[in-house]
């Protein structure tokens, strides 16, 4: 840098040579100051005199402005770091800014934070330590707040037709919900959550947050466990607008057969295993081992008789393997040796010493092991 003729506003002095300011830099009255004028009114840190951070006492949400942000913070202390950086400014000249923060916990809901910042103004390293005290408080979050008092847009009634849930139907319903919340939850939204679960003996009743919310766990349930639902919608308010404001119940039937269930479809060809169900009902037929396909018709339930569940069959004696069609097994009501049918899945070459059995309409029947059937009966089926 060379003298000019320019001189200092301020004390008269010659200033030297600057560079004209890049395309979008301020053309402020401080680049005409010599350094010493300058320097007397640089500050290179703007610091508040306090920070007042609002933490939800429920989940740990802060207040910024007028909305809660989830912060991910592991605990205040985090935070207050976070609203540190967010509150200190770094003079516009300085550039290769460096800083850091050291925290002091004074007591439960104050921390001072100790920092230290450095850059390099007009080519020379300007140093500056500040020290902000942060105030915690602790309030409650329209998210929490609504959670408290119970609120709520949306049930997701979870039912059976014709029948009672299966405990796994139950689990497995309540864990998509709570699933499928969660996900949005990490997404970011800060609107979802499950207000309550009732149990009760037809099934649970889900309250959730939002009716798109319901709608969307209404239709998981169904994806993944087979049947349908529908919506019933019921006006309770109006809100500042004059919109009116619907609750809706999303009505959940999930199909009349379950897997685990031993049913009979009449057609003469005897009991089948169901596996899994969606209107179409897959299984194992019991007198021969082969796939059972139902007839699909489009929200229509294939007729069958329930003969019981798989948990129902009675372990019973194998006498002896006839041949490659046919077994002697004790009756499991009689205890008669009878011929029944030689199904696939039994180990001809094993041989086992026993094995389950069911009776319907007189004639016995072997049933295969879970693992035998290729698929858990407990199980829920995906849909078509």
């Amino acid at each position: 840098m060379t003298d000019s003729r320019e001189f200092c506003p301020r004390c008269g002095d010659p200033v030297a040579d600057r560079d004209e300011p890049r395309p979008g830099e301020p053309r402020t009255r401080d680049r005409k100051l010599c350094d010493d004028c300058y320097f007397e009114d640089f500050d290179l840190v703007d610091a508040p005199d306090r920070i007042e951070v609002l933490v939800c006492s429920g989940c740990g949400a802060v207040r910024r402005g007028e909305s809660w942000r989830d912060v991910g913070a592991r605990d205040y202390t985090d935070v207050a770091v976070d609203e540190t950086a967010e509150a200190l400014g770094v003079h516009v000249d300085a550039a290769e800014v460096n800083w850091g923060v050291e925290p002091e916990q004074v007591d439960q809901n104050t921390i001072r934070m100790h920092c230290e910042f450095s850059g390099i103004v007009r080519g020379t390293l300007r140093e500056k330590s500040v020290t902000v005290p942060v105030k915690i408080s602790r309030g409650t979050c329209d998210r929490c707040g609504r959670i408290a008092g119970g609120y709520y847009a949306a049930i997701v009634q979870v039912r059976a037709d014709d029948r009672d849930l299966t405990p796994a139907e139950r689990d497995q319903a309540l864990e998509i919900a709570e699933t499928h919340v969660a996900d949005q939850e990490e997404k970011g939204d800060r609107e979802a959550f499950i207000t309550e679960v009732n149990e009760t003996e037809d099934g649970p009743n889900v309250k959730i947050s939002s009716n798109g919310l319901g709608q969307s766990v209404a239709t998981r349930i169904v994806e993944r466990l087979g049947g349908s639902f529908e919506s019933y919608p019921t006006l309770v308010t109006e809100d500042g607008d004059g919109n009116e404001v619907y609750r809706v119940t999303f009505a959940v039937r999930l199909p009349r057969y379950a897997a685990g269930e031993i049913i009979d479809p009449n057609d003469g060809d005897g009991p089948v295993l169901v596996e899994s169900v969606s209107n179409r009902i897959r299984g194992t037929r019991l007198a021969s081992g082969e796939e059972y396909v139902s007839e699909y018709a489009e929200g229509e339930t294939p007729d069958a008789d329930r003969v019981g569940r798989h948990e129902d069959a009675t372990e019973t004696t194998v006498v002896t393997v006839e041949d490659e069609h046919a077994v002697q097994v004790l009756d499991p009501e009689t205890y008669e040796a009878v011929t029944v049918p030689n199904p696939d899945f039994f180990d001809d070459e094993d041989r086992p010493d026993a094995v389950s059995a069911v009776k319907h309409d007189g004639d016995v029947y072997l049933v295969p092991d879970e693992e035998e059937t290729g698929a858990d009966v407990e199980a829920d089926a995906v849909s078509e």
